[in-house]
């Protein structure tokens, strides 16, 4: 799987220029299209210009509008267009395909496909020369830059938001619209209905001005004419565009039973396949969005509140969902399908899972304690969501799984619910859906590059992330087993009580906030008494377990003493009796005893497994035994693949059904047996990887197919 990296395929710019203007607000109205895979819609961007913008042009918005806002006062909205200086017509309906437009003298580097190449795109907006509105006495127009990708953008228009009855409440003259959308973003928090439905109003709104903008393969560059700074640039933009079917952000699938389904994926390049947005995580923002889909389907988000369709004609039906706490726009989810919703049986009124859902009123909100984070509705300020254990949740799985999902998995939610709330205190959310997802997630792509360091951060805000493209990062997890066992050393060297009163203390103090290791390390060593911290240092830390290739010392030293424990010594027996069985000839002599297997924990059989991994040959006789033992093919995906590796390194050959299986029901996790399939260079095995591959790919995500395909093809 060793590969010379590429840092223009592997690195992942995000353009958005976050330093000069911020989205406060997102309203989404889209329309999911099984037969076309394809959502379609707008969506309306309420923005805020940084702070250095503001101060700026500070006076002249105390002596009254700025001279774009006055031109836009009395213009008649009218098709936008290219100043003379451009040879080429520049149209405001320019799609995703069509060619980008330079400046006059300068050469065109787009291809075919209207995509600029990527050393350009790599090294910020600066170099977008055509941005540079020479009719305007050779000053240059503020652009508005988000992080985009497989989008057709359609459309671009200012949003007449002073056109909306009743909203001249928040600016002293109606036509001042981006003070209009200031005042609009600056109310408190315990007038957030109010605000929503005016974000909801104002985005109904008529356009008054298309607005220029242009697409590369990783943005969406907008611009007005004359608006030369991002406080006089239109505070209310709709876009008006249509993701394609081979988008990065979403997949579209079947679901166990065989129904279609489209969902967002752990993505790489996070949701700008699914619509225009700030990427960097800096970028906090609140959203809502309204979605249609066939009556048949069911549409769940991320959104905070439990929404319920609204039938619009017979074949379809609409969902809206909103969320008010500020957060960055790739933990947007969404997912549509035919999903059936599982209840509990009986329910009764002490049920921890009946328990009701409520609707924070402005008097909700009282000064329980402080919060460090922006205004938002907080219910560590509610009172009674403080005190609330289970918080009311949905559960959602194919109709095949419904009857299982009811029986195992519905109980479970409300201990852990519960178990939750007494380690960490108040839910930050006030309810949740549970999804069961198609075979085909990826599982471990959920360890998102977006987390990792990036690359040097311009003025604008936009950045690189080093390597953040590559398929194979998806796959790496040493940097989060790290983190697991770091947590479990920190616990165990503190102890349970100090660690998990801290674990509560932090997420009061940081909640809501964007947060680094070192403020969590910072924050537990500060808040540890100095007799029990035994040397320990945010440095010291850093060293051994983040910036030090290898098991860490501290872990070494744990994992020698938990092979002296009891559980680890009741496998190490039973390994010891499978060996002897392995070794015994196909006739035994009749004084011979038979060996009596102890029954096992799940995670002593994954030990047990992993041991056994270690030995030279395996016989068909031991293979087929183990797997009666312990009913092999019935446990959890992870001894399962344990499973598989011992019967593909053995080539047994009656369990290579069990192999097929996991590649198609478990795929990301499959990943890693189509390397042994070819490694071993067995014919019957390669054929049987390459048949797994072509039966799965289409289903299968992005980088996972990439991957394997590099392996097997």
């Amino acid at each position: 799987m060793d590969r010379k990296l590429d840092p223009l395929r592997d690195d992942l710019p995000l353009m958005a220029n976050t330093s000069h203007i911020l989205v406060k607000h997102y309203v989404l109205d889209l329309d999911v299209d099984f037969e076309s895979q394809t959502i379609e819609g707008t969506i309306v961007l309420f923005l805020e210009s940084g702070n250095r913008f503001k101060e700026q042009s500070s006076s002249t918005e105390e002596a009254g509008p700025s001279a774009s806002e006055e031109a836009c006062r009395f213009r008649t909205p009218e098709p936008c267009h290219i100043p003379a200086t451009d040879t080429r017509p520049f149209s405001s309906k320019m799609g995703y395909n069509d060619v980008v437009i330079c400046g006059k003298g300068d050469k065109d580097t787009s291809d075919k496909d209207g995509n600029r190449d990527n050393q350009e795109q790599a090294s910020g907006i600066s170099s977008w020369k055509y941005c540079r509105d020479t009719g305007n006495h050779g000053s240059e127009d503020f652009l508005l830059v988000l992080d985009c990708c497989d989008l057709s953008v359609l459309k671009v228009e200012e949003v007449d938001v002073a056109a909306v009855p009743g909203i001249e409440k928040f600016a002293r003259s109606p036509k001042f619209r981006n003070q209009i959308v200031r005042e609009l973003v600056a109310l408190p928090a315990d007038r957030w209905r109010e605000q929503l439905d005016c974000y909801a109003r104002c985005s109904q709104a008529p356009g008054c001005g298309e607005l220029l903008f242009d697409t590369d393969t990783w943005s969406l560059q907008i611009r007005k004419t004359g608006a030369q700074t991002a406080t006089d640039f239109p505070h209310a933009v709709r876009i008006r565009y249509r993701t394609q079917a081979q988008g990065r952000s979403v997949t579209w699938t079947s679901d166990q039973s065989g129904r279609p389904c489209v969902y967002t994926v752990g993505s790489p390049i996070n949701n700008r396949a699914l619509f225009p947005c700030q990427e960097p995580p800096v970028a906090m923002s609140t959203w809502q969005a309204t979605v249609r889909a066939a009556a048949s389907f069911v549409v769940l988000t991320s959104g905070e509140n439990s929404a319920k369709p609204t039938q619009l004609r017979e074949d379809c039906s609409s969902w809206h969902y909103y969320v008010t706490m500020p957060m960055p726009a790739s933990t947007f989810t969404i997912a549509v399908g035919s999903w059936a919703e599982t209840k509990p049986q009986i329910c009764s009124s002490d049920d921890p899972a009946t328990e009701t859902s409520f609707s924070p009123s402005e008097a909700d909100f009282r000064n329980i304690g402080v919060c460090g984070h922006v205004e938002y509705p907080c219910r560590f300020q509610n009172a009674s969501a403080t005190t609330q254990e289970v918080i009311p949740h949905r559960l959602f799985a194919p109709v095949c799984l419904q009857g299982a999902c009811q029986e195992a998995l519905l109980p479970l939610i409300p201990p852990c619910l519960s178990a939750a709330h007494s380690v960490l205190g108040t839910h930050p959310f006030g309810r949740l859906d549970v999804l069961i997802v198609p075979a085909n997630f990826p599982s471990l792509g959920m360890a998102r590059p977006n987390k990792e360091k990036t690359g040097h951060v311009s003025d604008s805000g936009s950045s690189v992330i080093k390597h953040g493209l590559n398929p194979e990062k998806v796959f790496m997890q040493v940097h989060y087993l790290k983190g697991y066992f770091l947590l479990r050393f920190l616990a165990k060297r503190l102890g349970d009580d100090t660690y998990f009163s801290f674990l509560r203390k932090f997420v009061q103090a940081f909640h809501g906030q964007l947060i680094l290791s070192q403020d969590f390390l910072q924050m537990l060593l500060e808040d540890t008494p100095e007799e029990k911290r035994l040397e320990l240092s945010v440095e010291n830390i850093f060293q051994d377990w983040l910036e030090s290739s290898g098991i860490p010392q501290p872990l070494q030293r744990e994992r020698r003493a938990g092979e002296e424990s009891g559980l680890a010594r009741q496998v190490s027996a039973e390994v010891a009796k499978w060996v002897r069985v392995n070794r015994r000839p196909r006739k035994r002599k009749r004084r011979e005893t038979e060996e009596v297997f102890a029954k096992l924990l799940p995670d002593q059989l994954l030990l047990l497994l992993e041991h056994l991994l270690e030995q030279t040959t395996l016989s068909p006789r031991t293979l087929q035994r183990l797997e009666r033992t312990y009913h092999l093919p019935e446990q959890d995906a992870e001894v399962r693949h344990r499973w598989c590796e011992l019967v593909v390194k053995h080539k047994y050959k009656k369990a290579y059904g069990d192999v097929e299986r996991f590649l198609q029901e478990d795929q990301a996790m499959g990943i890693y047996l189509y390397g042994e399939l070819m490694v071993n260079e067995d014919a019957e095995q390669q054929r049987l990887a390459r048949r797994c591959f072509e039966l799965s790919r289409e289903q299968m995500d992005r980088s996972s197919a990439e991957l394997v395909a590099e392996m097997i093809l």
